[in-house]
């Protein structure tokens, strides 16, 4: 049986267990953060023969790497092109993929380059961390004032010396978005939910689509054009695992953001073949080791 090295314990490895193991694959969780690692000692019992997915700190992914000698579905490069959102963004915008009109933020900037980044867009306006998941850190800023006061509270943090990413995007709000989560094996979509906030969360002014943060995700048949959306996104980025962020608001569809480590949801949410395909790419990629 494959041995398959999974680098998360939240609910993907419990969903993803079974499945995976009925195709041949063994996943089984081997920690990587958050614990003391003496470097003379394996992260897990055993070899391995594959891993999913990369770390998603680079630094304990790079010991990872020393210690197991395996290929990822989703390499470092591959979660480091997704968890940059401007890189992405930008990327997907010289492709001719839908995004949010945006501007990127690269502290220390003075007032005015602040002002007109403001004035690029039509209020309200979203500013986004560059490098943070899970919709920590984003806010609305509805006049300058506002942006302004944001912005200061980003500067204070990014005084601390030891802050990896500085940046930050200044993007167009979609006012009612539909907020979705495609989901795109080896370039070709396998399923998808929409993420919808419970009407009492909304009626109390939250936006925000996060699962993390309140949204469920129910699943859905995305349109011819919304997959051929994601499809083009997955390749473009050339990731082979991805969840692609697709807003709809107003007859218009843009990619909002892409995860390069995506939840795995129930399977009932995706196309009937999902695990097949994720089985597929798993050993297509674990004989990678052996070439």
């Amino acid at each position: 049986m494959l041995r398959l090295a999974v680098a998360t314990e939240a609910e993907t490895l419990d969903r993803i267990r079974d499945p995976l193991a009925e195709r041949g694959i063994k996943a089984t969780h081997v920690p990587t953060a958050e614990q003391v690692q003496p470097l003379s000692e394996p992260f897990a019992d055993g070899e391995f023969d594959v891993g999913f997915v990369y770390p998603s700190r680079p630094m304990e992914g790079g010991v990872a790497d020393a210690l197991l000698e395996i290929p990822w579905v989703n390499g470092r490069e591959a979660i480091l092109r997704s968890r940059n959102k401007a890189g992405a963004l930008a990327r997907l915008e010289r492709a001719g993929v839908p995004t949010p009109e945006s501007v990127y933020v690269s502290n220390p900037v003075g007032e005015a380059e602040l002002r007109a980044a403001f004035e690029r867009l039509d209020p309200p306006v979203v500013v986004k961390p560059n490098s943070t998941t899970r919709g920590v850190g984003i806010a609305k800023a509805h006049d300058l004032d506002s942006f302004l006061g944001i912005c200061d509270y980003l500067a204070l943090v990014h005084d601390y010396r030891a802050a990896d990413d500085r940046s930050f995007l200044v993007q167009e709000f979609l006012p009612d978005a539909r907020d979705f989560r495609a989901m795109v094996i080896d370039g070709e979509f396998a399923g998808a939910v929409e993420r919808r906030l419970p009407e009492a969360e909304r009626a109390a002014g939250q936006w925000k689509h996060n699962v993390h943060r309140g949204a469920k995700a129910e699943g859905v048949d995305l349109s011819a054009e919304l997959r051929r959306v994601a499809e083009r996104t997955a390749e473009t980025l050339d990731i082979d695992w991805l969840g692609v962020d697709i807003l709809v608001s107003e007859g218009r569809a843009v990619v909002n953001e892409t995860n390069a480590r995506p939840t795995v949801d129930t399977a009932t949410k995706y196309e009937p073949d999902f695990y097949d395909r994720l089985a597929t790419l798993i050993r297509r990629t674990a004989k990678e080791k052996r070439r």
